[in-house]
């Protein structure tokens, strides 16, 4: 809790939206009529801001408060959250248990993101520590939290002090990071252009870094009064202190992110979030409650929900949160269900739900734990997504909130449908009796008129009047796609087209094409043709070949 408060003390925006009109809350000696001992706070719960009232009684034991106290005897902000956020759980037990960062969201409605140090060998990938700096830098910028700890191995470890005077186990907060360029004095000093810098904060205001750029060091000595300020390395009370990036990635085991998602940026939204359920159903096409990866016969009855990447190598992070049971204690349910969920690359062209999983990619996977949120942060390519959140058990019932952020928009949408839905214009031009699922993996050997050309080779494939384009391969006759597409047809009489072409500044160059029957009664190994000119199966041989998989069936749920 206190190094939440402390986290939450970073950044004004946030605690005046948990603390609202706090100085007309405050009791104030000149306006005693007006003082009634009633205290308003708001928290991020499940999605939306709740109010919560409570009054100004905090439990003592002779006459000293029982939880959390400040050091300040008139100072009562805390203890007085911290009732107002047990109210909101439902008891002061309820509190036990919860990670800084479970806190840190509730008080303020961030998308929390944890960073395993020494998984990501910031110490030794020198582009990788640079890369971290940057998305720590644009997250502080943007109004997010930002802390970290020392992993302590055992309890006995708990807040024992490291040979360079930090407290294993214990939450530091992170008040400013700057990326320092030095002038031509102190380039001389520092023997390097630029000085990569965070400020840290102890909550305890006590027991402070003791290494390079600590309050005593050295480094501090060849820094005027003026070169500190233009600098920016100031700090602004007690227990702060700041440290390079370098003994940062160091020292540091868990770093914790808490990115600011409440605002669109420039009118983009970043943040797409959805409120679902798992429930129970006697018929399987309604039962939303599969289970996890394990149960492969009932998985995919659970909730899926799709989303497109517009673009490659942008990161998304996904959440998955539970309604935390601690909050029902009292009745006897004091355990958290056990969560997760899978990533699915599907077809550029999918809009209806995943029956059987025979091409599709499996794309990433979360921890699977009985905590309250689950996440997953990965570098995505441009293409199709499905999210299946699942419990580790199936045939459960329970609410949970699916949160995705990204800098480019990613448009969640659930799939609900089976397939298409049965209508007047299905049934005048023909209800559909195939669903084929074709991938292209590559196409290889491509025509090349001479030596020096440039080939950049794309897919068309087409079934009757809907097509898909996958993305373009630059400067190759060996072009890896794995594009996926998906088809529901009338009748196997309509083929599958699959068309290669080479992209040029004014007019595209065809350089053949397949054509396919796709009766569900074909083999459904990856197969390998040559490419034609236009014209049907039986049209000219042209140079190069295309690697591919379909798989068809005249059930429409099955794929």
């Amino acid at each position: 809790m206190v190094s939440a408060f402390s986290c939450l003390a970073v950044q004004e925006s946030h605690w005046t939206k948990t603390i609202p009109n706090h100085k007309e809350q405050e009791w104030d000696p000149r306006k005693l009529d007006k003082y009634a001992g009633i205290f308003r706070f708001r928290f991020w719960h499940f999605g939306e801001w709740t109010e919560v009232v409570i009054d100004d009684l905090l439990p003592t034991i002779n006459g000293d408060l029982v939880f959390s106290f400040s050091t300040s005897m008139n100072e009562f902000w805390n203890a007085l959250l911290e009732k107002a956020y047990a109210k909101l759980l439902g008891c002061y037990e309820a509190l036990d248990g919860l990670t800084t960062t479970d806190i840190i969201v509730d008080f303020t409605g961030t998308l929390a993101e944890t960073v395993d140090m020494q998984k990501g060998r910031y110490t030794e990938l020198v582009e990788e520590k640079y890369k971290l700096f940057g998305e720590l830098y644009k997250t502080f910028t943007k109004g997010g939290l930002i802390c970290c700890t020392i992993e302590s191995p055992n309890q006995e470890e708990q807040e024992v002090e490291t040979d360079w005077g930090l407290l294993k186990g214990h939450t530091y907060t992170m008040t400013d990071i700057r990326k320092i360029r030095l002038g031509e004095r102190l380039l001389e000093v520092f023997s390097t252009e630029k000085l990569y810098m965070v400020r840290l904060r102890n909550p305890l205001g006590r027991q402070e870094w003791s290494g390079p750029w600590s309050e005593i060091s050295e480094e501090w000595q060849q820094l005027t009064v003026a070169d500190r300020k233009n600098l920016g390395l100031v700090m602004s009370d007690d227990g702060e202190f700041w440290m390079s990036l370098e003994d940062f990635c160091r020292n540091f085991h868990e770093l914790n992110v808490c990115r600011n998602v409440n605002n669109p940026l420039f009118g983009r939204k970043e943040l797409e979030s959805v409120v679902g359920c798992w429930t129970v159903d006697d018929d399987p096409l309604m039962n939303r409650s599969g289970g996890c990866y394990n149960n492969r016969d009932t998985f995919l009855q659970n909730p899926q929900y799709i989303f497109t990447v517009p673009e490659d190598g942008h990161k998304v992070i996904m959440s998955l949160q539970q309604k935390d049971l601690r909050t029902y204690r009292r009745m006897g349910r004091p355990d958290n269900y056990i969560i997760g969920f899978e990533l699915f690359k599907v077809e550029v062209n999918r809009k209806f739900r995943l029956h059987h999983l025979y091409i599709q990619e499996r794309a990433g996977t979360s921890t699977y734990i009985d905590t309250r949120t689950v996440f997953l942060s990965k570098y995505l390519k441009k293409g199709n997504y499905v999210l299946v959140p699942t419990m580790f058990q199936h045939g459960r019932t329970s609410e949970f909130l699916l949160r995705i952020f990204s800098e480019v928009p990613v448009q969640l949408r659930e799939l609900t449908l089976d397939m298409p839905k049965m209508s007047c214009w299905n049934l005048a031009r023909g209800y559909p009796k195939v669903v084929t699922q074709i991938t292209v993996h590559s196409a290889e050997g491509l025509e090349k008129k001479y030596a020096n050309e440039t080939v950049n080779p794309y897919l068309i494939i087409k079934c009757g009047k809907e097509e898909v384009r996958s993305p373009v391969q630059k400067n190759t006759v060996h072009a890896i796609f794995d594009t996926q597409a998906i088809f529901y047809r009338r009748t196997t009489d309509i083929p599958i087209i699959v068309q290669v072409w080479n992209s040029r500044k004014f007019c595209d160059q065809f350089l053949g094409q397949v054509t396919l029957d796709a009766d569900p009664s074909d083999c459904r190994d990856l197969k390998s043709l040559y490419l034609r000119k236009k014209g049907g199966p039986t049209a000219k041989v042209k140079q190069g070949h295309i690697s591919f998989k379909v798989i068809s069936s005249d059930d429409l749920t099955e794929l």
